[in-house]
């Protein structure tokens, strides 16, 4: 049973606690990653698990999502958006380079130990979740930095999806969508000729949402 719903003996003054887990994914070269703090106490002691804490009465858990992830990693002014509507997870979603957290550490999402609770399942749905937000929201774009190429855009779907597109459609596909503004500023990639850089325009993306296309590839 998820830990994000505990329930405490009912007594006159105690009640449901809520609780919130936040699931933080950065991308680091070809590998997507993901924040992991270690427990301090039972249940679980010394295992690693997803930033979490209770909310605080009269606090919304967009609120308190922000809040417990400064308390336990430092991280602030991130995007966040919540997983799923029951209990209370959320995506935090961290631009390059990571920053490094005050406590916990930036894992592989392909070298994962044994975690708390039933955080390695939270952990799976999270990134089934991100992989099926790429086809219709920006989640993508978000763990770029603000000025990217477009070899850095392919790599980061990529590494999300963990399979290879093919360069000339996804390339094709991603430019006729007409969300992407280029500048007038280049970017050496390894042995690579220096690569034009371009800027996500969120608002054009709203409004291919509306009439209903997707970025399917």
């Amino acid at each position: 049973m998820p830990r994000s719903v505990s329930a405490r003996p009912t007594l006159p003054d105690q009640d449901v606690r809520l609780s919130v887990d936040t699931i933080v994914f950065a991308l680091e070269g070809e590998q997507l990653r993901v924040l992991l703090v270690k427990r301090p106490v039972e249940p679980f002691a010394g295992r690693e698990a997803i930033p979490g804490g209770f909310v605080e009465s009269n606090e919304s858990l967009d609120a308190a999502a922000a809040r417990i992830l400064d308390a336990e990693t430092g991280l602030r002014d991130v995007y966040l958006e919540q997983l799923y509507t029951f209990g209370a997870p959320y995506i935090a979603l961290v631009r390059p380079p990571a920053p490094t957290p005050r406590d916990g550490r930036w894992v592989p999402m392909g070298s994962l130990g044994p975690l708390a609770f039933d955080h390695a399942r939270i952990l799976e749905f999270a990134l089934q979740r991100l992989r099926y937000k790429l086809e219709y929201s920006p989640v993508g774009f978000r763990l770029l930095p603000q000025a990217f190429t477009l070899r850095g855009v392919q790599n980061a779907y990529e590494t999300i999806l963990g399979r290879p597109l093919d360069k000339r459609n996804f390339r094709r596909k991603l430019l006729s969508l007409k969300v992407l503004k280029p500048l007038a500023r280049s970017a050496r990639e390894g042995p690579h000729r220096p690569a034009r850089l371009y800027r996500f325009e969120e608002d054009k993306w709203e409004g291919l949402r509306e009439k209903g296309n997707v970025f399917v590839f």
